[in-house]
């Protein structure tokens, strides 16, 4: 799976950074990994496991240990780091900026920014929106809900009833996150879907056409983006096929390397689809939390055998 990279330009409008210099490579650098460097070591000399990839930030510590530097040292030490192809450096809490690293920075026409926010919470907030942006990603079909709070994910084939299921869990009181086409990010160990921009918060109704879920039935019948908990595979009704009646056995899905709960329903007519649904979302939560109602019963049923045996010697 490719890399992601972020467009240097578009991270400095979504933060509202100050422009203090703007680097020849200012519209095509990328921003191609989530971490950030502080070079404080790179201050001092120290170039090993330097990773230019990153964006460089300065606060309130490496002023400080600059201030006590003389005009050429601090000079050399800008330049030492203007030298290598970082993406911009980032200069907290709208601290002053030393003119040596202005002038270094334009004679080496690299991207000198600024920004009101402390370096703890700059850094913070920049690691957090590029873990968001830059994850592996891929397009699933189906339908995601939030279904009492649990991101359920409604697969199977075309004209199946995905999307009738869906708008009688809105009708229910549930919130949907995409219809048809479900864009799946992997940040951490989650998986987070949403819907892809042009189509988010519609959802296609054979017979009666393509309907705006928002403005239909308001918004706190959608939602943008929800953790993929369960995946709920529709099919139709096979009488020659074995269906789990019990559920001891847990069944998963791989996605992006990672296991998620699946549970495969058969459709047939009388089923209310909504109402399974809705069990498989709160029985999902349940065996998260370490309560499985199938184990549970067959403890019952072992220790009801087992006092029958006893009772019978």
């Amino acid at each position: 799976m490719a890399g992601k990279a972020l467009k240097m330009k578009n991270f400095t409008q979504v933060f509202g950074l100050e422009i203090l210099n703007c680097g020849n490579d200012f519209d095509d650098a990328v921003l191609s990994i989530t971490d950030v460097n502080r070079p404080g070591l790179q201050f001092l000399g120290f170039f090993d496991y330097f990773d230019p990839r990153r964006l460089q930030v300065i606060g309130k510590a490496e002023i400080t240990y600059l201030k006590g530097l003389t005009v050429e040292e601090r000079k050399k030490a800008f330049d030492d780091l203007f030298l290598y192809d970082i993406p911009a450096l980032v200069i907290a809490r709208h601290l002053d900026c030393f003119p040596e690293c202005l002038e270094s920075a334009r004679e080496h026409e690299r991207t000198l920014l600024r920004t009101e926010e402390t370096t703890v919470d700059f850094t913070a907030h920049t690691i957090e929106y590029l873990n968001q942006q830059l994850a592996p990603s891929i397009t699933r079909h189906g339908v995601l809900m939030d279904v009492y709070g649990e991101g359920v994910m409604i697969t199977g084939d075309s004209g199946i009833g995905k999307s009738e299921t869906a708008i009688e869990l809105i009708m229910r009181g549930h919130r949907l996150v995409a219809d048809d086409a479900v864009e799946i990010r992997r940040v951490s160990n989650n998986l987070m879907g949403t819907a892809p921009e042009v189509i988010r918060h519609y959802i296609e109704l054979r017979g009666i056409g393509v309907i705006d879920v928002r403005q239909l039935f308001g918004m706190r019948a959608v939602k943008t983006e929800a953790q993929v908990d369960l995946m709920v595979q529709l099919e139709q009704w096979d009488s020659t096929k074995f269906y789990d009646r019990l559920g001891i056995e847990d069944h998963f899905t791989e996605i992006m390397d990672l296991q998620i709960p699946c549970v495969t329903i058969p459709v047939r007519p009388g089923r209310n689809l909504a109402s399974i649904v809705e069990v498989a979302a709160m029985n999902n939560r349940h065996r998260r939390f370490g309560y499985n109602a199938a184990e549970e019963l067959a403890r019952r049923v072992d220790f009801q055998a087992d006092q029958g045996s006893k009772a019978g010697n």
